[in-house]
């Protein structure tokens, strides 16, 4: 993933602060994610969805409201209403790069801002609420204590998060006075509603009112313990993973033809933790993780480099099986294959050398009225395995730095 530091005008002309999340490969839709009340563009969750979807050829703006981050402007001249009208500023944004967004994220009051613009914004397909309010005028709970000094003086110094924010009278009139129910049910794009049942800040109701009030199709997915701004990289990591899987569906992402030389396409790895081992593996349309054992640093979220290639290795195996079974009509009724993998020494596999080489030990199951003899055939088709003549020959990786 590329990002880009950019920014553009806000809705009052304000100079707002954006990250542009870019695929390392094809281009093939741009999402735009909105964050929570108070946070920033940069909260883990935000950069853990953002490079998840970037993996998959969706670019993502994300940027930070007006007066909050290392954006411009005065926190305590913004409304909700200016929130949205920020998120459209960015939209058209992208729309004069090109690049105009057909997916939509938000997280918390975010969320709303994103229910409140989509039907104002055109070509959105898909939104996603994280976390979100159903009633905007939720968010003054953070600074209930506050209400009457608001209302009396025109605007108060509140502690939110330990940090001070001036929150102004107008604020919190056009907040309260928001009803996103018409705006919910008038959507013309997919939904997903992603929130914790535990949820300490946004209770889990608002999710409820906010998928009753969608037409089909609508989908809810629990986010189950984690908190409110989804710190934990497990949450971050599943919320990832559930918005790519779901988005795929409406989005219809279309990539380009492999290049010449590589007929199955370019598989691409690329960080998804700079702290650990954590990859995002992007195979065509298909995605995996890798990563490392705890034993050795790793967060342990996806199969070890090696654990990779043991199960090609072992899915090529069992293809190989049934490819041969089906053309001869053999009663083959199911295949499973075991693969481990071990350094030893050369000469325990036969080889004058001392030196350490691989071994994957394979073991495989076939089920069926099978004879001996086409078992026997069975296990000498297992060696012609494509992988496994790849393995046992001589391989050349040819490599560049870019």
């Amino acid at each position: 993933m590329t990002t880009e530091r950019i920014t553009f005008p806000g809705h009052s002309g304000d100079t707002l602060s954006a990250r542009l999340d870019l695929p390392d490969g094809p281009h093939l839709a741009t999402a735009l994610f909105a964050h929570c009340f108070t946070c920033s563009k940069d909260i883990p969750a935000a950069r853990r969805i953002a490079a998840r979807l970037a993996s998959m050829g969706i670019a993502v703006l994300r940027f930070d409201f007006t007066g909050l981050g290392h954006s411009k402007g005065e926190f305590a001249n913004t409304t909700f209403t200016s929130n949205v009208g920020d998120l459209e500023a960015a939209a058209e944004y992208l729309r004069r790069k090109d690049m105009a967004p057909s997916l939509l994220i938000g997280h918390s009051l975010g969320g709303a801002a994103v229910l409140r613009a989509a039907k104002d914004l055109k070509g959105i397909k898909a939104v996603v609420t994280i976390g979100a309010p159903f009633d905007p005028g939720h968010v003054t709970h953070n600074f209930a204590h506050a209400l009457d000094d608001i209302e009396n003086d025109g605007q108060a110094l509140v502690d939110l998060g330990g940090r001070p924010f001036t929150i102004s009278k107008e604020f919190v009139e056009d907040v309260k006075a928001q009803n996103l129910a018409p705006a919910i049910k008038s959507l013309k794009a997919a939904l997903l509603v992603m929130h914790a049942p535990r949820d300490a800040v946004v209770g889990i109701e608002n999710a409820t009112n906010i998928f009753s009030a969608a037409r089909h199709p609508k989908s809810f997915v629990t986010l189950d313990d984690a908190d409110h701004l989804v710190t934990r990289p497990e949450d971050a990591e599943y919320a990832a993973e559930v918005i790519s899987a779901w988005v795929g569906r409406y989005l219809k992402l279309k990539p380009p033809a492999p290049p010449i030389g590589a007929p199955e396409g370019v598989v691409r790895v690329s960080e998804a933790d700079k702290d650990g081992f954590l990859q995002d593996v992007q195979t065509g349309p298909h995605h995996l993780l890798a990563d490392e054992p705890l034993a050795y640093g790793g967060s342990n979220r996806g199969p070890s480099p090696y654990g990779l290639l043991a199960a090609g290795l072992g899915a090529c195996t069992s293809m190989t099986l049934r490819m041969y079974a089906r053309r001869k009509g053999w009663p083959l009724t199911h295949v499973s294959v075991d693969v481990s993998h071990d350094k030893v020494h050369a000469q325990d596999a036969s080889t004058p050398s001392t030196a350490s080489i691989d071994l994957f030990r394979r073991r495989i199951t076939v089920e069926g009225d099978l004879s001996a003899e086409q078992r026997g055939k069975l296990l000498e088709i297992a060696d012609k395995c494509p992988v496994h003549k790849t393995m046992e020959a001589s391989s050349r990786v040819e490599t560049e730095l870019v």
